[in-house]
């Protein structure tokens, strides 16, 4: 064999070496991303209908986890990601499913604020430990963050006016509040406001529960006004300053640009951006501070506790830039409380199914056995505003309404993935009232 030949004979085996190895290194990451996926699952309750949506989630879950890992190789980065609950969706999925701010055009965007100026503000201020912030909640699918951000900003001056910390309700506004806002289509935090203000208030969570959709408006709901504002103010666009000493006083409703990648899957630190000044997303400023020298504001999110910091952001403040990270400071508003509210309304009655038979209180009717759709034998399910399966025998929860029987499942649609409950079964010896089994 010629020199020339044995070279070209090495050099082929040394490709084919290299281009083995790669494929080794290439099959091992894929087995890697698949098992990482796996625990991904299940530990947000995701599942796919189909093997093949399942194939393409994991696709995009390494796109992620990619996108993730070149993020956190940054050395200088105030703040880092994760594979959270989004890290099966794309950039593209992410923000038609969870932006919902309706913003207006900057022309109309506050000039002035109302409030008197303070002497002074503290250095620091988080109204979490003050007692004034309810739980982190999930807006999931619907476009209703102008809904979260206007309850949490009227949940934080009841408490701070009354001492009463209470959790108001979402889905009014959702299915009510439909003189400029769209429910999971979008709006905007003033006239969730304005309709509390002519309502003379506002139901709790507890008795008008979050759907996740939109409905038909409850009006008996309407007349459980639990708590009142008296009126709101929207702070001075683009002054930090006037916002500073807002949230000062109170939480406050701002709009920030909420669709950028990084904001997708933030997971702790202070988040500096890059992002526009576009507003399309609605938070709650729940306070500030500073650490290492870089000052930040503290956000309370509606994407659930599996998001950033159990549900909250730390962002850049004082930057230099008048409209501020994301456009903080361009669209700010609170609501106004001075009166107490309304005395409470006596506890609801039973519930009627028919002439002859009802529920207690926070039970639901469901149907046991029909004839030709006419009920004649009606049984009692434990949950308030509950889902009645079809088999006569079990109901779900409002937030979970499929009726998986075979599989003794509640489920909820969540984009691409389904999120399950197990059924609880339950005895009872009452022979009216409640079903053998039914779920939790």
């Amino acid at each position: 064999m010629s020199p020339s030949s044995s070279f070209v004979s090495l050099t082929f085996f040394f490709v084919l070496l290299v281009s083995s190895l790669v494929f080794a290194a290439s099959t091992s990451s894929s087995d890697d991303i698949s098992e990482l996926f796996d625990d991904w699952c299940q530990r947000h309750g995701k599942t796919y209908g189909s093997e093949e949506e399942r194939q393409h989630r994991i696709q995009i879950f390494r796109d992620n986890h990619d996108f993730v890992a070149q993020h956190n190789h940054i050395t200088n980065s105030t703040y880092s990601l994760s594979l959270n609950a989004f890290a099966d969706l794309t950039h593209h999925e992410f923000k038609t499913s969870r932006l919902g701010l309706s913003a207006p055009s900057p022309s109309v965007m506050a000039k002035e604020q109302s409030r008197g100026v303070r002497a002074e503000v503290p250095d620091s201020v988080d109204w979490r430990k003050k007692g004034a912030v309810t739980n982190v909640k999930d807006q999931g699918s619907c476009g209703a963050c102008w809904a979260f951000s206007a309850t949490g900003a009227m949940e934080g001056i009841n408490q701070i006016v009354t001492g009463d910390l209470i959790s108001l309700s979402e889905q009014e506004l959702v299915e009510c509040d439909k003189s400029y806002n769209t429910g999971c289509n979008g709006g905007l935090m003033d006239y969730a406001f304005e309709f509390v203000i002519k309502n003379h208030g506002i139901d709790t969570e507890k008795d008008y529960p979050y759907q996740e959709r939109d409905g038909t408006c409850k009006k008996d709901k309407l007349k459980r006004r639990v708590v009142t504002i008296d009126s709101y103010t929207d702070v001075t666009s683009n002054n930090e300053k006037a916002l500073l000493e807002a949230v000062a006083a109170q939480p406050v409703s701002v709009g920030i640009c909420g669709s950028d990648r990084a904001f997708q899957l933030y997971s702790k630190g202070i988040f500096s951006g890059p992002c526009s000044t576009s507003l399309d997303h609605a938070v709650l400023i729940v306070g500030y501070g500073s650490q290492k020298g870089v000052d930040y504001w503290i956000l309370k999110n509606s994407w659930g506790k599996s998001w950033g910091m159990d549900g909250f952001m730390h962002m850049q403040r004082n930057t230099g830039n008048a409209e501020g990270v994301c456009g903080i400071n361009m669209l700010a508003s609170y609501p106004v409380k001075t009166h107490p509210n309304p005395p409470p309304l006596p506890p609801p009655g039973p519930t009627k199914c028919n002439l002859f038979t009802y529920c207690s209180a926070g039970e639901t009717c469901c149907c046991a056995r029909n004839l030709f759709g006419l009920c004649f034998s009606w049984k009692c399910c434990e949950l308030d505003s509950a889902v009645c399966c079809k088999d006569g025998r079990h109901c779900c929860p409002r937030d979970h309404p499929v009726c998986d029987t075979t599989r003794s499942l509640c489920l909820k649609k969540t984009g691409n993935s389904t999120e399950i409950k197990p059924f609880w079964k339950k005895n009872s010896s009452k022979t009216l009232g409640r079903f053998e089994e039914w779920v939790m």
